[in-house]
């Protein structure tokens, strides 16, 4: 297989999670009780055998490269190629580009150098497990000169609406890019296009005033793209509001939802070395994700509970998501909670929200 390049592109991505994007951009987010919403790409690539990945983000990325370190767990750790994060960081008084067109004009170094002749672009909020190497070898055999991916899902979910939408014929070509909210083809944020027409594509664009390359080049269908489509068929969750991110969580409770996403390889994270979960006298535990470094006295069900979490004799905790380094004291009672990290509720205090509207509390708040 020719060498392929990652690009992913988190510029045109907006912080809607409320207080779970007060100080992180969304890809950041903890997820699933060990990850972030960036680690599932990022797994895609590196089983593709992707060994250049550059990452375009214009905000609110401390979060995010304290997690991705130099990329070794995604074996991007490399003296040639690895991982290339590219915030903004450019002074070009005569540049007239916009928008992701900015990061990609202004870190065309970045792509020369690269050996790998074909693109693979992809977003952060599209969860799922995408084989890249079956997308590029489509891409190759159709001719195309774009091929983007989706999924036909089966019901639509109010988290699908902002998505956008393809009509594709059956020889996968896509015929139409809109946002009709009857259409059940949900464009994934990911597509495969070569190197030099993208390049070229970039130029064009921003020639014509244009900011974000999905919508301004493939959706307008600026240049005569012949684009193609590749559907995918296994797990796909979109993350684009605190309602959608609660309900995909909890729905990872339910084995099959889990083994779909978890099951076929394994979801690369950044290493903690941590004791195991101590489970004292009175902890209770049923139907339940609970990561590694936790010490539990209380009750906790149909929840996910990250690392590190210590919650005490007495404490209940039903149908919520705690995160990291947070503490629940004796007889607190949380329900349809989202708490973020290093968060304590104190001692007998009550938190409760509904399933379609969650209770978030933001990180590090005492209450």
């Amino acid at each position: 297989m020719k060498p392929l390049l990652g690009v992913i592109s988190l510029d045109h991505e907006l912080d809607q999670l409320n207080e779970l994007t007060y100080f992180r951009c969304g890809a950041s987010v903890p997820f699933a009780g060990r990850y972030r919403l960036i680690d599932f790409i990022l797994s895609n690539m590196m089983y593709a055998e992707i060994v250049s990945v550059g990452l375009f983000i214009r905000r609110k990325y401390r979060s995010l490269l304290d997690h991705l370190g130099d990329g070794k767990p995604w074996d991007l750790d490399r003296k040639r190629g690895g991982l290339f994060i590219l915030p903004p960081d450019w002074n070009d008084p005569t540049d007239t580009s916009r928008g992701e067109l900015q990061h990609f004009h202004n870190n065309l170094h970045f792509f020369r150098r690269s050996p790998g002749k074909y693109i693979v672009y992809s977003g952060s909020r599209h969860i799922n497990m995408v084989d890249i190497r079956e997308v590029y070898q489509q891409h190759c055999d159709s001719e195309a000169d774009v091929t983007v991916v989706y999924k036909q899902v089966e019901h639509l979910e109010p988290e699908h609406e902002g998505c956008i939408r393809l009509n594709v014929d059956s020889s996968n070509r896509v015929t139409g890019i809109h946002q009709e909210k009857d259409n059940h083809n949900i464009y994934m944020e990911m597509f495969v296009i070569e190197k030099e027409l993208f390049l070229d594509m970039v130029d064009l664009c921003i020639a014509h005033g244009g900011s974000h390359f999905f919508r301004d080049v493939i959706q307008k269908g600026r240049g005569n793209l012949k684009v193609a489509a590749y559907e995918y068929k296994g797990y796909h969750a979109v993350i684009n509001s605190v309602q959608s991110y609660y309900k995909n969580s909890m729905d990872l409770l339910k084995r099959e939802h889990y083994l779909r996403l978890f099951g076929k390889q394994a979801v690369q994270t950044k290493i903690k070395y941590e004791a195991p979960t101590k489970y004292l006298a009175d902890a209770k535990i049923s139907n339940s994700l609970v990561a590694n470094g936790c010490v539990i006295d209380g009750w906790v069900e149909n929840s996910i509970i990250f690392r590190g979490v210590r919650i005490e004799k007495g404490a209940r905790i039903i149908n919520s998501i705690v995160m990291q380094k947070s503490i629940i004291e004796m007889n607190a009672n949380i329900e349809n909670v989202i708490m973020d990290k290093d968060v304590i509720v104190s001692q007998n205090r009550t938190l409760m929200g509904a399933p379609q509207q969650p209770f978030v509390i933001a990180k590090s708040s005492i209450l």
